[in-house]
Order: C-alpha cells, then sequence, then structure tokens
C-alpha cells in the first residue's frame, strides 16, 4: 500500500474515532475534550473538527469552539435506521392517520439533540400542504421534542439540554413537558405562520422510541385536546405502542390523592 493510501485510512479511522465520541451523554463536544479522549494533538483534532465541518459532517455548538452532528450525518442517521422495526411498522399508521385527519403525518426518532424527522405522509387530496423533510432535526421547543423530554428515561440527558436555554424558555417548556406527560398530548397551537402541531409518543418495551404528529394549519388542524385529531393521533400512538410491545405509562397522579402516612 503507498504512503498515500495508508494516510487516507488513518484519515477515515480518525473521523470515525470522532464521530463516536458523540451520543446521548455527549451531544456537544469542545477541541479541548475531544484532544484528550483521543489523545492526540490539540492542532490536529482542531484540523480534523474544521474539515468535518466543512463538509457537513459537523456543526459548530453552542459553546465557544465546541461541535455538534451535522445535517449530514443528521440525514444518513434517518436513512440508517430505516432498518429499526418501527419504521416498517409506522409507515401504514401514518397513512391512516392521514386518511383521518386530512393533515401531513410524521413520524420521528431520537437524534443526538433532538428529533429527527424519519417518515412523513403527506395528504396529497387537499391543495393546501405543509410538511417537513426526513433529516430534518427538530428544534426542543417543537411538539414532538416536548413528546420525547416528558418521557426520555435519563432525566440528566432533559435536564443538560434544557440548561442550554434561556431562562424564560426554559421555564415554558418545563411547563409544557408537564402538561405533556398529564393529557398524553404535546400539542403546539398556531405558530407564527399558522402551523399547528398535534404530537404524542410511542412505546417500545424499553421506553420511549419514537413520536407521532399530526401538521397542518390553524384551520385544518384544531388544536384542543378532545378535538378528533386529537384523539386520531392518541389512539395512532397507542396502536404503534401495541404493536412495538410497549406499554404508556400512567399519567402522574395528583398529589392530593396520595394517601397520607
Amino acid at each position: 500500500m503507498t504512503e498515500q493510501g495508508q494516510s487516507d485510512i488513518q484519515a477515515v479511522s480518525r473521523m470515525a474515532q470522532i464521530l463516536a465520541l458523540f451520543g446521548p451523554d455527549s451531544p456537544e463536544l469542545s477541541v479541548s475534550e475531544a484532544t484528550e479522549r483521543l489523545r492526540l494533538n490539540r492542532t490536529t483534532v482542531h484540523r480534523y473538527l474544521t474539515s468535518m465541518t466543512a463538509a457537513g459532517l459537523l456543526e459548530r455548538g453552542s459553546r465557544p469552539a465546541s461541535y455538534i452532528p451535522g445535517r449530514l450525518m443528521i440525514q444518513l442517521g434517518a436513512f440508517a435506521i430505516g432498518q429499526r422495526r418501527i419504521i416498517q411498522l409506522a409507515p401504514a399508521h401514518l397513512r391512516e392517520l392521514t386518511g383521518r385527519t386530512g393533515v401531513t403525518s410524521v413520524l420521528s426518532l431520537w437524534g443526538p439533540s433532538g428529533p429527527v424527522v424519519s417518515l412523513v405522509e403527506e395528504d396529497s387530496a387537499h391543495g393546501t400542504l405543509v410538511t417537513v423533510r426526513v433529516g430534518s432535526q427538530l428544534a426542543l421547543d417543537t411538539a414532538q421534542a416536548i413528546a420525547f423530554l416528558a418521557h426520555l428515561p435519563d432525566q440528566l440527558q432533559v435536564d443538560r439540554l434544557l440548561a442550554s436555554l434561556p431562562l424564560a424558555q426554559r421555564t415554558g417548556l418545563v411547563e409544557r413537558i408537564t402538561a405533556a406527560r398529564e393529557i398524553g398530548l404535546s400539542i403546539y397551537p398556531a405558530n407564527q405562520r399558522g402551523i399547528s402541531v398535534i404530537a404524542a409518543p410511542v412505546f417500545a418495551d424499553s421506553g420511549v422510541c419514537a413520536t407521532i404528529a399530526a401538521i397542518g394549519t390553524d384551520r385544518m388542524l384544531p388544536t384542543a385536546p378532545d378535538s378528533p385529531t386529537a384523539v386520531a393521533v392518541r389512539e395512532t400512538a397507542m396502536a404503534l405502542t401495541k404493536e412495538m410491545g410497549g406499554t404508556r405509562p400512567p399519567a402522574p397522579s395528583d398529589p392530593s390523592d396520595q394517601p397520607n402516612d
């Protein structure tokens, strides 16, 4: 093998080592952290991180000199998880949900730091179409993110993610997370563009594994918790949960209902 070939293989190996550093406990890494964990020269690590950012494998993080997985990795990840069982089961449920509601249905899975859109079922029967791209990374204040955060088993991970937000926004999200646990739905009324979302969690035997959401304009998608669309989203999530062998956890009880010692 030529010297150039050996160098290319080493470069691929090091990029793989860098990507392997990211995970639920490390959604964002600084140059110093990557240098320490890889035990490489800081200049070398910085060069790799910069090159991987230029290639779309990484993006700049919220902290100075920090990085997060890039859009290319998210898109590739969404494609790779297409082999998961839920991706095989969900399309029929999404089609049924779209047929019942007349709006776009979406399935998202949890990525490095938030939901990643993995399946989309559009309603082509209507002239107005609201949709989202497969592979899109959703922000923490979206309905599907709230549905996940309400049920993620790692509360420390939830706290770390929320800690990255401004206090006022963080307080609002905590209130929405609590409401999502209580009613079994995460509802996002019409935003500035008039788009509404209703989302519900899907559970496997290991816990929350996905979210299902209905997305449409405020006229197409009533957001009352007892609306036909909300009922359809909840029932679809429950049906998929049953197929996945999961169980929805009971809603938290009112402390006033607890017996006194």
